[in-house]
């Protein structure tokens, strides 16, 4: 009989900021950074809490992880719940971050495209858990996610 594969835990980590943003009233994206198999910096989506239009996931977690010398982003790998954005894959070809981890995709296509261009690694895992928190969020609060991301419902369709 086959075994489903074991959790990643940094995936897991993410899905923790994701569900402590939820808690806290937002979207539920998460983010963490590996850096040689120990999360550096960890993060989760505060644009509504802080009324901050920077503060997605991943830009959190950068600021989270604060101040590090330049050969350690090279070496890092970003988690986030869902797929990252233009702006804050920009952040990761400014420090040099080679390797990405995706929650899921479907709720929305980032930018996937151009880190790949950029010769970064990008895995998408499709998790039911990332999509399914994406999902509750969108019908818990249209107004917000139609304002973060363009959209209305998941049966509307997503605009970018």
């Amino acid at each position: 009989m086959p075994t489903s594969p074991a959790p990643d835990p940094f995936m897991e980590a993410a899905i923790a900021e994701a569900r402590q943003g939820f808690a806290e009233g937002g979207l539920p994206i998460g983010s963490v950074l590996v850096c040689d198999g120990q999360v550096i910096g960890r993060g989760h989506n505060r644009r509504v809490q802080d009324g901050s239009v920077i503060h997605h996931a991943e830009m959190n977690c950068f600021e989270n992880t604060g101040r590090q010398p330049a050969g350690v982003y090279p070496r890092c790998t970003l988690y986030s719940t869902l797929s990252p954005c233009h702006m804050c894959s920009g952040a990761m070809i400014h420090y040099g971050i080679k390797k990405c981890v995706v929650g899921e995709n479907r709720t929305i296509m980032g930018a996937e495209d151009f880190l790949r261009s950029r010769d970064v690694e990008v895995t998408v895992v499709d998790s039911a858990e990332c999509f399914q928190l994406m999902e509750a969020f969108i019908r818990k609060s249209p107004e917000i996610w139609k304002e973060d991301i363009g959209a209305y419902s998941l049966a509307d369709g997503f605009a970018t």
